[in-house]
């Protein structure tokens, strides 16, 4: 493991934002679900997919807190731009859980 800076770690914007709508994303090579998640004013909705079908149903995502990377440049995804990086951790089937909070806070609220 390679160590860093608290400077490095600095660079990295990390929000919390609130999903706002997910469908599936048929066309992805690995099976995902297309993401719209608020940060709220400043930075807004953007788009993202997830390889997340293992633990979430689209329908079950609206509403829900996630931690994202927003300061990652768009990244095409298929025929789908991604413009930020939700955060999981992996479960012992290496299955994709994400990363919440467990008390509501205000979109767009930086981790530090």
């Amino acid at each position: 493991m390679s160590e860093i800076t608290f400077d490095d770690f600095l660079k990295i914007d990390i929000r919390k934002g609130t999903v706002t709508q997910a469908e599936p994303y048929p066309e992805a090579r690995k099976p995902a679900i297309k993401l719209w998640v608020d940060f709220g004013a400043g930075i807004g909705v953007k788009k993202t997919s997830a390889q997340i079908v293992a633990h979430y149903a689209p329908a079950d995502l609206i509403g829900k807190q996630v931690l994202a990377v927003v300061n990652f440049p768009p990244r095409q995804i298929g025929k789908f731009m991604s413009e930020v990086l939700v955060l999981g951790l992996p479960d012992e089937n290496n299955d994709v859980v994400l990363l919440t909070t467990d008390k509501n806070v205000p979109n767009g609220g930086r981790l530090f």
